[in-house]
């Protein structure tokens, strides 16, 4: 079946079961993960859910719990702005040795002030891509064969790429929005260099879930929000809903029709197509698929948070 941008959860799910599967799911006390924790366990996943603080977990392990009661849930308090945090959480479920099937990437802040995370790298750049890059690397070796890691990525890619030489904002006066770009570059090359290394034991995707409105954009002024989404209407893109949102991390994790495709940037259900001028919104820029340009990040990123992959 061919799923489209206004699929759901529940429709790209209809007659897949993940029974004896184990997901994780990162910054699912809300929004989209939430809904992607809801929809996996509602075919037969069994998934751990993680979030910045214990009460948000907690509330959402309740909300997750009476609403798929069936299914079994855990939660783990995690901060991705804190590679000491990223680090005890992966030792931990290392220790315990429970296999991860499907590993989805989905937390993430956007269009931050300028700020560092708790190691002293620009927030938006240390937490979309280094945090997820140090926590992917420290559960590797409970990824199971064939088991899919999904990194959420954006449609925000468009704006820039990765300026390697200054990834902290040192040399260049900080903007906000570029740097969104920046980490949301940086995580569609984390997929594209993952799936180049590992394709012999797993498959990895970034996803662009398009434009919904969540808790993600509290750090936009309302006016901004505002003249963001007229400017989106005017290009033709349409707002999705949260199942809409989450369709394309769930599509990922379980289509059969990905296996020959790791390392794709997928949208609205689909392998995402380049941007072309009559349509500069919709698709991928030429430098998401740079693989040299992803090499690079992969090694630097190592330095960076004093991890290696095996």
């Amino acid at each position: 079946m061919t799923f489209n941008k206004v699929s759901t959860t529940n429709e790209v799910l209809e007659g897949i079961r993940l029974d004896g599967k184990h997901a994780i799911i990162t910054g699912a006390t809300g929004g989209l993960g939430i809904e992607t924790a809801r929809a996996l366990a509602k075919v037969g996943a069994s998934v751990t859910i993680t979030g910045r603080s214990s009460e948000k977990v907690e509330a959402a392990l309740e909300t997750l719990r009476k609403e798929v009661p069936e299914a079994l849930f855990e939660g783990k308090v995690i901060d991705l702005a804190c590679l000491s945090s990223i680090r005890d959480t992966a030792f931990d479920m290392v220790a315990v040795g429970r296999r991860i099937d499907l590993l989805i990437n989905n937390a993430g802040v956007m269009m931050t002030p300028e700020d560092k995370t708790a190691d002293g790298f620009e927030m938006q750049f240390g937490t979309n891509h280094l945090g997820h890059f140090a926590l992917t690397a420290g559960l590797m070796p409970i990824i199971a064969a064939g088991g899919r890691v999904i990194t959420l990525s954006s449609g925000a890619h468009l704006r820039g790429s990765v300026d390697l030489d200054d990834l902290n904002w040192e040399s260049r006066d900080y903007d906000p929005n570029l740097a969104y770009a920046q980490s949301k570059t940086a995580n569609a090359w984390f997929a594209l260099e993952l799936h180049r290394r590992y394709s012999d034991r797993l498959l990895a995707f970034s996803v662009h879930p398009g434009v919904i409105e969540t808790d993600l954009m509290r750090h936009l002024p309302k006016t901004l929000f505002d003249t963001m989404r007229e400017a989106i209407k005017r290009d033709g893109v349409e707002e999705k809903t949260v199942e809409q949102g989450a369709a394309t991390s769930v599509w990922a994790a379980t289509a059969p029709e990905l296996t020959q495709h790791g390392g794709s940037y997928l949208a609205d259900c689909q392998i995402a197509k380049p941007v072309t001028s009559e349509d500069p919104r919709n698709g991928h820029a030429p430098w998401a698929y740079d693989v040299e340009g992803a090499k690079r990040l992969f090694v630097v990123s190592e330095t960076l948070t004093r991890v290696r992959f095996p």
